[in-house]
């Protein structure tokens, strides 16, 4: 059982609908200066005795243009180079940007050494899972999806 004989999707002659489109193709003159490779028979090779191309002669029609006939070559490093300008100054941290960077600072502090503040490890790792979940939250909580309101009319493309 062939599924495409019984299909019922597309034209049941393919080949009929083919001819009629090369037909109107050729009516219209596309392809007219095409190379038909029916015409054209390969060169046999005289050493081999195969269908190969042999060597091709290259023959110069034109000499070959003066070198003050071309154009001067420029130097690279004589071209304007592109400068960016320099990058604005990082913004100034708010305090509670501050308060929760050192929220985070203190957990990882309590989590890696809890004995610099006389705690034992039983005690230092809940409280330093808590500081750092303060200040990870603290920080996303933060976090301002609007454009800054020094941002002008033209704040960009916004996703």
């Amino acid at each position: 059982m062939n599924a495409r004989r019984d299909s019922t999707d597309g034209p049941e002659n393919v080949d009929e609908l083919f001819a009629e489109i090369v037909a109107g193709l050729e009516r219209d003159g596309v392809g007219k200066d095409w190379l038909d490779l029916d015409e054209v028979s390969p060169e046999k090779n005289t050493e081999t005795g195969h269908d190969e191309p042999g060597p091709r002669t290259v023959v110069a029609e034109d000499p070959a243009p003066d070198p003050a006939d071309e154009p001067e070559r420029r130097d690279p490093a004589d071209e304007d180079h592109y400068v960016p300008p320099e990058p604005p100054p990082f913004p100034v941290l708010r305090a509670s940007t501050l308060a929760a960077l050192g929220l985070f600072v203190l957990g990882i502090l309590l989590l890696v050494a809890p004995g610099i503040f006389g705690l034992q490890s039983r005690i230092g790792t809940p409280l330093s899972l808590v500081a750092l979940c303060a200040g990870v939250g603290w920080l996303i909580l933060r976090m301002r999806n609007s454009p800054p309101p020094d941002s002008g009319w033209d704040d960009g493309a916004q996703v």
